[in-house]
């Protein structure tokens, strides 16, 4: 089966922020990719509430129940006690965590999984426990594999930064998604779903799937995002999803 395609909204909700109206509507937009056929909606709320706000979060968590049950919300971010309760309070498919600094733009690199195991571990099972997957931003790199299993994860979701950023080089681009791909191998075989996110586009989303041809889930926002400036939402879904091997 190919990758399913979570829409991450976040960009969305920064051009809304500008400005204090309800346009561009994170919700409506939502709903027209998943009637396009996206098979989840991703979000980051972060503490500054600098792209989605806390007050989104219902009425995503609705749009999926109410209008797309076969549908997936993601939610992302650092494993805060802030955090962790709001992801108990609406109640994500998954749970993505990520390394991020408050202060930081975006998110930019995986966990240090040897040094930070420790703290992750219990708030993986707490989450398990809440009937999450879990999944754990991980730079490529296979030697991390073994220790995310450990720690828990269901899933680990690869940083293709690095990859997307060579958009203009080929072969440092093939230098990359090789990386990616041998860490996924590992992942793959130590029983860990693979998930991958951060500069993706439809150019080079057709080499990582056939390189990781069981890849689970991409999660896209700000390449979308732009490409629905072009194409408009549904059509840039339907792209996208062409792009995953659909």
């Amino acid at each position: 089966m190919p990758a399913k395609l979570s829409v991450n909204l976040n960009a969305i909700a920064m051009l809304r922020n500008r400005r204090d109206l309800p346009w561009p509507s994170v919700i409506g937009l939502g709903r027209i990719a998943l009637a396009a056929g996206a098979h989840g909606l991703t979000v980051h709320p972060r503490p500054d509430e600098r792209h989605i706000r806390r007050s989104d979060l219902p009425g995503i968590r609705a749009l999926v129940d109410d209008e797309f049950p076969q549908a997936e919300f993601n939610i992302e971010g650092y494993p805060s006690e802030e955090f962790l309760q709001l992801v108990e309070r609406h109640q994500p498919e998954q749970v993505t965590l990520v390394p991020d600094d408050p202060s930081q733009a975006t998110s930019d690199h995986g966990w240090n999984f040897a040094a930070q195991a420790a703290f992750l571990v219990p708030i993986v099972k707490r989450l398990k426990k809440g009937g999450f997957r879990v999944s754990l931003f991980a730079d490529p790199d296979p030697d991390i594999v073994a220790i995310a299993r450990d720690i828990g994860a269901d899933r680990i979701e690869l940083y293709t930064g690095p990859y997307g950023a060579c958009h203009s080089d080929s072969e440092k681009a093939g230098n990359e998604l090789e990386r990616l791909g041998k860490t996924a191998d590992a992942a793959l075989a130590a029983g860990l779903a693979v998930n991958a996110g951060h500069d993706l586009v439809v150019d080079n989303l057709p080499p990582l799937v056939r390189r990781i041809p069981a890849l689970a889930e991409v999660s896209i926002g700000h390449g979308l995002t732009a490409d629905a400036m072009e194409h408009g939402m549904a059509r840039t879904v339907e792209r996208f999803l062409k792009a995953c091997g659909w």
